[in-house]
């Protein structure tokens, strides 16, 4: 599903003295399939973005497209939106809300009008792509642990089959094991559901490992779009907005100046271990 953004701005408390201009005059088109990174530091709009993507929000000026069609069009059904595009929130406890792990998954199916053994089903669907053990599926969602809950979270989402995936830091408060296992289910849910998957995140080693493409925002506008490679070669602009680059490409850079002759717009440990193996 294609998204286009176009001259859209938000402000929060607009006329008074808390007033925030949280987007201004965005301008954006993402490709059916592609899987984007969002960064910025705080403040910079990435919640507004997603807030607005998922129609949560109105933007006070311009428009919003998904496969061509203005979502605000009057009369265009947002519930529908909600169906084709599945937010998943930095916290899980603020969607998991079912007295167990299968009901909340089968919540959204309900909402769309499948039958509840349709819905059960979808559920149970779900809950194998991302998965999470069928001895779960009957526990609270508040039982599980943190990288459980997350999982139980992105279930409800896709048991919708939405066409465009938005996590908002999934990965936040895990342990390394844990949020690399959570990123290789959300590459793989990517390739295997062929979703667009926008993935807003702080960690630049996670973003340039699994994105094709990172969309930078500062300040409510579009400072750098690329690839991980392209944004990340932007070192000084980066660190000017209180943003870093993986920590392989500073150490590349620093093997640069030391003399020896390798490729500085690594962004990844396995280009880098190549890189240096060529010089053996």
């Amino acid at each position: 599903m294609s998204i286009k953004i176009e001259n859209l701005s938000y402000t929060y408390a607009p006329g008074s003295a808390y007033e925030i201009h949280a987007l201004k005059n965005l301008n954006l088109e993402i490709e059916e399939g592609q899987f984007v990174g969002i960064i910025g530091h705080t403040g910079s709009g990435k919640s507004t973005l997603i807030q607005l993507l998922d129609g949560l929000i109105k933007a006070d000026e311009g428009h919003i497209y998904y496969n061509g069609e203005d979502i605000y069009t009057p009369g265009y059904s947002l519930r529908s939106l909600r169906g084709k595009v599945g937010l998943v929130f930095q916290y899980p406890e603020y969607q998991l809300f079912e007295i167990t792990v299968l009901k909340d998954a089968a919540y959204g199916p309900q909402n769309q009008g499948f039958s509840a053994e349709e819905a059960l089903e979808k559920a149970k669907e779900a809950l194998i792509r991302v998965k999470l053990p069928e001895k779960y599926w009957e526990m609270s969602p508040f039982e599980l642990s943190g990288g459980q809950k997350r999982r139980a979270a992105i279930a409800g989402v896709i048991a919708m089959n939405p066409k465009v995936l938005i996590l908002d830091e999934p990965t936040a408060g895990l342990d390394p094991k844990g949020r690399d296992e959570l990123f290789d289910l959300i590459r793989e849910l990517h390739e295997n559901m062929k979703m667009t998957v926008l993935l807003v995140s702080h960690s630049m080693e996670d973003v340039a490992n699994y994105v094709d493409r990172i969309i930078v925002l500062n300040h409510g506008s579009l400072m750098l779009d690329g690839t991980p490679a392209e944004v990340f070669s932007h070192v000084e602009e980066l660190e000017r907005v209180s943003l870093a680059v993986p920590q392989v490409t500073y150490l590349m850079k620093d093997l640069k100046k030391a003399g020896l002759d390798v490729n500085t717009s690594v962004t990844t440990i396995e280009e880098a271990k190549k890189e240096i193996m060529k010089l053996c």
